[in-house]
Parts: structure tokens; sequence; C-alpha cells
């Protein structure tokens, strides 16, 4: 069995995986604070995470003779930062290029079918985000890293850039050491969250994170929170880019995952114009197919209000006819942010026809706000400011 598995990390590397660990297929202990993460309500409307659960905490739910689980890690990071250009959307760099379930999935495929072609007494099941799989508790466990503040699995030579995936497998292997905890008294993940969503070291709430607001929630994002979300319209890199680990990460050599045409630097405008059928071959490949076109268009439009930018009035005035009424109500949202002329007509134009008392109410909400903003202007334009006040 060695030799195997020997020959198994030799297969893995050569499908593309950067790292492999074994551990034994046993239950979790109570360090995967599932139940407590749950039980506080920080999974928002993920009510799947509550499904399942035992198989979430057992491999041998799953498959019945589980002996071992073969955890994977790939490399995607690629070298190319952020635009800082408001007029830009960021989508998160997991996302820029093929989507990773598929890869992963089809790499994990060849390595299960090779193991059985090796060991014809062989069965086991694969996953890469797709199952009640723990895959960072797995891949901690395996030895492949640990789990960092920010709840991301941490590598000491790749950093945090990495997708995981297991193999559940009926062979009894030989198990790896679990990783150790290198972050120290590091905060800075903490520090650097834009809407305070690590509530704690070790732990995120869900419901303010900004790659759940803008991927998983599937209705309004709460007000309060669309400020702080700013360009950022498909997940948040912020926590991962802050961490010292990852000025270690080295580019991958993998063209799968180095960005599409047209996501890595999108211009938010061309997007909030896209139509269903665009949106859908524009992202056939990548994960951003997770938002859905009307969420993604309502992230578009979020960060739109966030750009401040007047050029946006004309595209999201035409939004506010939008069919689906999610659109509508963050466009809304989005012209009484840039506010001006335009945005307050197309707002009070918009609104004797809106039949959704969600969407009519943001309108309202968007007018009071934009004329607030003119009223403020003026009193501060000094021509304003000489003249004196009328007396009876």
């Amino acid at each position: 069995m060695e030799n195997l598995q020997a020959a198994i990390r030799e297969k893995a590397k050569e499908l593309g995986f950067a790292k492999i660990g074994i551990s034994r297929a046993e239950p979790l202990d109570e360090r995967n604070g599932l139940e407590a993460w749950r039980a506080a309500g920080r999974h928002g409307e993920m009510l799947w995470m509550g499904r399942n659960a035992g198989k979430r905490l057992d491999p041998r739910a799953l498959l019945s003779e589980a002996r071992s689980v073969i955890s994977l890690a790939a490399n995607y990071y690629t070298p190319q930062a952020h635009s800082e250009d408001p007029r830009h959307g960021k989508i998160s760099r997991y996302a820029w290029g093929r989507d990773y379930h598929q890869v992963l999935k089809e790499r994990m495929k060849s390595l299960a079918e090779w193991i059985g072609q090796a060991q014809p007494e062989a069965c086991g099941l694969y996953y890469c985000d797709t199952g009640p799989v723990m895959d960072k508790a797995w891949a901690h466990k395996s030895g492949l890293g640990w789990i960092g503040k920010h709840s991301n699995l941490i590598t000491r030579d790749l950093g945090s850039w990495v997708f995981l995936g297991e193999i559940v497998l009926n062979l009894e292997l030989d198990e790896d050491a679990e990783g150790r905890n290198y972050c120290g008294t590091c905060h800075r993940c903490i520090d650097v969250c834009p809407t305070r969503a690590i509530v704690a070291p070790y732990v995120v709430d869900a419901r303010l994170c900004i790659s759940y607001l803008t991927i998983e929630l599937r209705g309004p994002i709460p007000r309060e929170l669309r400020p702080l979300i700013g360009s950022r319209i498909f997940g948040c890199d912020d926590c991962q880019d802050v961490c010292p680990w990852n000025r270690f990460a080295t580019p991958c050599q993998d063209g799968d995952f180095y960005p599409d045409r047209g996501n890595h630097v999108p211009v938010l405008i061309d997007l909030m114009r896209m139509t269903q059928p665009e949106f859908e071959e524009r992202f056939r490949r990548s994960p951003v197919r997770r938002a859905k076109y009307a969420g993604f268009l309502r992230n578009v439009a979020v960060a739109l209000g966030n750009s401040r930018d007047a050029g946006a009035c004309e595209v999201l005035a035409k939004s506010l006819g939008h069919r689906e009424s999610l659109v509508r109500q963050h466009a809304a949202w989005a012209l009484g942010e840039i506010g001006g002329d335009l945005a307050r007509q197309a707002l009070r134009c918009a609104l004797p026809g809106e039949s959704q008392p969600a969407v009519a109410e943001e309108i309202r909400e968007a007018l009071r706000k934009s004329e607030r903003k003119a009223l403020s202007a003026s009193s501060s334009n000094p021509a304003f400011s000489r003249l004196k006040p009328f007396s009876g």
C-alpha cells in the first residue's frame, strides 16, 4: 500500500494538483464549529448547510466503507491585480477563469479512475465544493494547511489561493499529520473586512460577508451594507489580499484559471446593459453564473451607485424598466446615490408606473436622498450663502 500511496501522490501532481494530503475517514471533532455557526444564524439563507449534517461531519455517512480521505489542492493564483477604477467591477480572483468545480471534478474523476485501475477493489466518491463535505476541515486534517482567521485555508507555500477537493476512499492509507496553525497574533484580515463580517477570529457571519451578499443572497442587499460593497460585483478578496502568507503565492501554470476576456476589469456600464442571453454566454464557463442574471445586475447597480459616475444615469434609468424587480430596486438606489437632475427626473418618471411596493419605496427613498443632496449643495454654494433672508 505504501507504493500505491506514493503513486497516488505522483499521479495527483501529474493531473495538476499542487498539494495532496491523506487523513483517516472518521468524524470531525468539535473544532469544525458547524453547529454553533448555524445555531447563531450566521449561515443566512444558505439553508442547505443544515441538511445532511451527519454527512458533513462523518465521511462514513457518505460511504459506509470509507477508510481514508484524500484532500487535494490546486493553485489558482495569477499575477493580475484588481482595478481600483470605480468604473470597473471587481470579480473575485477565483472566478476570473474557468469554473473550478468542473476543472477539479474532471481531474478528480481521472485520479479516482486511475486508483481503481491500480487497485481493483478500490471504490470511492469525489467532491469539489459540490456535496455535504467540509472541504477546509478535511484539508486541515490532511495536512495541506490550516484554517485562517478569515476562515479560508492557508498553505505555507502557496498562501490561500487554492481550490480544494476530496476523494473519500475505501482503502486504508497512511494519514498525514494535521496542519499547524501559523496565524499567530496577526489580525489583518479582521481589520480590513469592509463589512466587519469576521465577527471573531475564525468566525465569519455570512449575512455580512460581501461574497455571500453578491453570490448566495437571492433578494435585496440590505441598504445599510450597499455603500460598503464598493465596486465588488462577485465575491471579495480583501481578507486574502492582505494575508501575509500570500506573499509566497506563485503564479499557477494552469491556463484554465487565468482571466477570461472581460472578467478581470469589466466595465460596469457595459455589464448593466447585458441581456440574459448575453449574461449566459459571457459567463457560461465561469462561476459567476452562480449569482444568476438578476442577482448579478443587482450587484452591478450597487457598484454603479457607489461609483457616483453621472455617466451611468442613462443605463440605470433604463434599468428602472427592467422586467426583474430586483434590478429595478437597486437601480433606483444607485440613482439616488449618484443624484443630479437626470437621476431625479428618471426616478420621478418611473414612480407612477411601478407596481411593486418594495421598488416604489426604494424609488421614493432615492428621490428623498437625491433631493437632500441637491439642497445641501445649494446651501453650501457661496453665491447662495450671500443672499439675505426674507423679512416681513
